[in-house]
């Protein structure tokens, strides 16, 4: 059966992508690293720091599509922890959770461990609406939960500090 191609777009949700420029971090780049994985993430840049600088931007759009982040995780075959990732903040409002900007360089996705502030800086991701839980399991689904099913906080989501949970 093929998967459900999910985007988040005219599905009840709202998604807001954005990142802070801090630094030295070129505007330009930061936002080629976005396009990698929101190819349709808009935004005016602000100009290139000077050195010394102390700029301190956001870079944010509403309203993204997530399918080429959707393909990624795919591709990658790390659902069982993005699903872990993306609702470890979940709550009744919706969910927040960051990816390092220096995958997405790569078009890769890459989930920052808790308290880590990794190399590069982060991208984050807000998405709210009813019934995220299931429309995360949604997105995430995979061939293998038919033998092994997963869902949002159960018993195999990572720990506290990002450890896997042996099941097999």
């Amino acid at each position: 059966m093929p998967r459900l191609k999910l985007t988040g777009v005219d599905e009840g949700l709202t998604v807001l992508v954005s990142t802070k420029l801090t630094g030295a971090d070129e505007p330009q780049l930061v936002l080629d690293a976005i396009l990698n994985l929101f190819p349709e993430f808009t935004c005016g840049l602000p100009d290139k720091p000077n050195f010394p600088t102390e700029q301190d931007d956001i870079l944010a759009s509403e309203g993204v599509p997530l399918d080429t982040f959707l393909d990624s995780i795919h591709k990658q075959a790390i659902l069982d922890t993005s699903l872990d990732f993306m609702s470890k903040n979940l709550d009744s409002s919706g969910t927040i959770f960051h990816i390092s900007r220096q995958a997405a360089m790569e078009g890769k996705v890459a989930f920052p461990l808790p308290g880590d502030n990794p190399l590069g800086g982060v991208i984050t991701v807000e998405i709210g609406g009813e019934n995220l839980d299931d429309w995360l399991e949604a997105a995430t689904w995979h061939s293998g939960r038919e033998d092994i099913p997963r869902s949002v906080g159960d018993e195999f989501t990572m720990d506290e500090k990002g450890e896997a949970v042996t099941w097999h």
